[in-house]
């Protein structure tokens, strides 16, 4: 089966700027590891960015997923953890805002990672059962959101250095970078959409039987 001529061509500009991609990756898994670090030093970080998770999903839309994935409801948990983390941590959060200010998606990216780190760092014995699966959702979704980085920085790239791209004006280098960052999106979904099974399945079906 081929690949759709859409995805084939989003794989051609990554290759393209496969350079700023693997520079991404590493500081992206790179600060997740930083702050699992620190995080073992100072366990009382993680409580309290742990308490003020957990109080997220209580109300607004995580409340709604935290009901589905409560209730067992797989496809329900994997449409909405699909939407939250498309719709709104890769485009509202990382894109919309670098439409404005060049580059400012990456240094949100720059904070996910430093917060994941945080969070999961396997400071306890339940944490140590749980990343066992979930180290692989770490590593799924962590992509989707390096693609994403990339690809405002692809749109910021070619805006401030429109020549870059073979552009006259800043304008046009807006525009091409618009264009080019915002297919690199196809890929996110992707990859995300991965993601979301994967997980609704871990932590609905895996994760209980790692942690009593």
């Amino acid at each position: 089966m081929s690949i759709p001529e859409s995805v084939s061509n989003t794989l051609r500009l990554v290759w393209e700027y496969r350079r700023s991609y693997l520079a991404i990756n590493i500081v992206f898994y790179g600060l997740v590891a930083c702050g699992m670090v620190y995080v073992t030093f100072h366990p009382e970080v993680q409580e309290m960015l742990t308490q003020a998770v957990l109080l997220s999903f209580t109300e607004g839309p995580l409340a709604t997923v935290a009901e589905a994935y409560a209730s067992g409801e797989v496809f329900k948990s994997i449409i909405l953890t699909f939407a939250v983390n498309f719709a709104i941590a890769s485009v509202l959060v990382i894109f919309v805002p670098s439409l404005v200010i060049p580059f400012s998606g990456v240094l949100v990216g720059i904070a996910r990672a430093i917060l994941w780190g945080l969070l999961l760092a396997p400071t306890t014995p339940e944490l140590r059962a749980a990343m066992i699966p979930h180290s692989l959702t770490l590593v799924i979704e962590g992509q989707a959101y390096i693609l994403a980085m990339l690809g405002v920085w692809i749109l910021g790239r070619a805006f401030v250095s429109p020549h870059s791209v073979g552009a006259l004006s800043w304008k046009e280098g807006y525009l091409r970078g618009l264009r080019s960052g915002a297919s690199v999106y196809l890929l996110v979904a992707i990859v995300l959409a991965v993601a979301a099974v994967y997980e609704v399945l871990e932590v609905i079906y895996l994760v209980p039987l790692l942690v009593p």
